[in-house]
């Protein structure tokens, strides 16, 4: 089969997946009896109402729609773009063990990572800045044992894992509960670019996918699926990380949870979780020890202990611009920056000026030199 010849299967690929109601279990059946998505397509409609297929799929399958297929295909086209599918041979072979795996991954960066060894790590979107801290050292010393950090581009536990792997190896997954033309949430805009320039951002729903609710707890599927195992920081009682941990169990992966105090409402979901079985860590050695993976450096054998001074970021490659010619009236952002490390969220909300308008004035200063970007997203001004 030669190139040409690939691209129009990929594109049957597309447009299966954009059928009304073509989830991934229905998506496997039609596989499993027509083999490939184009016999699908070619298959009489006697056949289709044979598999008892819906009046509405069957219409789809009449008149596909095409020309979404080919904004698939011109977003493709763009470097560091790929597809895989559940045929190809480049398809991560720990997600293609998992009940109802993904048909097709949009992928957004190097995607030679998700056949790399993966840990998940997973928490609250409202963290304490312990936590954070904690999912970022964590991050960053597995990443320096060579495992790739996987997680949701969510706020909080998530965002805080991305920034520790991008801290050391750069080697971060996120799976993203829409199509990848677009970041959710708003706020990791730039997180999410940075993660493509080492890493990847993967999806399996099509290119102009909203954001809907539903999306995230399936795809949280994903995001253990790749993993040999997923670890949890502070994740109350009800919590939607807690369907990443269900997804494991039920895939046979390990589950490793950090705890915390009894008295903190945030653990509560981690200490019911080594309850039912899962594995009590306080460092990052565990993790290692349990997966039996040869460390690349020595390991830090004393458990990771509350941040007491602020946590180390790599200073950027370029000319810093002294601090002291931060003015107030020229940078409006910089009364809060001096009162210490702050998220994009509280600067818009204490500034009063749009999200937008606040992410570019973070990323000029960056680039300048003047900010730097610490654990959890959190931006700060350059010592």
């Amino acid at each position: 089969m030669n190139e040409t010849d690939d691209i129009i299967e990929e594109e049957y690929w597309l447009a299966l997946i954009r059928a009304p109601g073509i989830g991934a279990a229905r998506f496997a059946g039609l596989l499993k009896h027509f083999e490939h998505p184009r016999a699908v397509f070619e298959a009489e409609k006697s056949e289709w109402q044979a598999l008892k297929l819906n009046d509405k799929l069957i219409s789809y399958l009449e008149a596909p729609n095409w020309q979404a297929v080919e904004k698939d295909m011109l977003w493709l086209e763009k470097p560091q773009r790929q597809l895989l599918t559940l045929h190809h041979a480049d398809y991560p072979p720990l997600l293609r063990e998992i009940k109802h795996p993904p048909c097709i991954l949009f992928i957004h960066g190097d995607s030679t990572l998700l056949c790399s060894k993966q840990v998940a790590i997973v928490g609250t979107r409202h963290p304490s800045q312990e936590g954070q801290l904690i999912a970022k050292d964590f991050a960053e010393h597995l990443s320096h044992q060579g495992i790739t950090i996987t997680s949701g581009l969510a706020l909080g536990i998530d965002g805080a894992s991305h920034w520790g792997a991008l801290a050391a190896s750069g080697k971060t997954i996120a799976v993203a509960g829409t199509g990848l033309d677009r970041v959710y949430p708003p706020q990791h805009r730039d997180l999410a670019y940075k993660i493509v320039e080492t890493g990847a951002l993967i999806s399996e729903l099509p290119i102009g996918t909203p954001i809907h609710r539903q999306h995230f707890p399936v795809r949280n599927r994903i995001v253990s699926g790749l993993s040999l195992a997923t670890l949890v920081i502070e994740v109350p009682i009800k919590s939607g990380a807690l369907y990443t941990v269900d997804h494991a169990k039920k895939q046979g992966r390990e589950v490793f949870v950090v705890p915390g105090s009894i008295h903190n409402n945030l653990v509560k979901g981690c200490h019911k979780l080594i309850k039912e079985g899962a594995k009590l860590v306080d460092k990052p050695a565990d993790i290692i020890e349990e997966l039996s993976i040869s460390p690349s450096k020595p390991l830090v054998s004393k458990p990771i202990q509350p941040h007491t001074s602020k946590p180390s970021t790599p200073k950027p490659k370029i000319t810093k611009v002294p601090v002291d010619i931060i003015d107030d009236d020229d940078i409006p952002l910089s009364k809060f920056l001096k009162l210490g490390p702050i998220s994009i969220d509280s600067l818009v909300e204490q500034s009063g000026l749009p999200a937008g308008e606040v992410s570019s004035m973070l990323l000029m200063l960056e680039l300048n030199g003047q900010v730097v970007i610490q654990a959890g997203g959190l931006y700060a001004l350059s010592e």
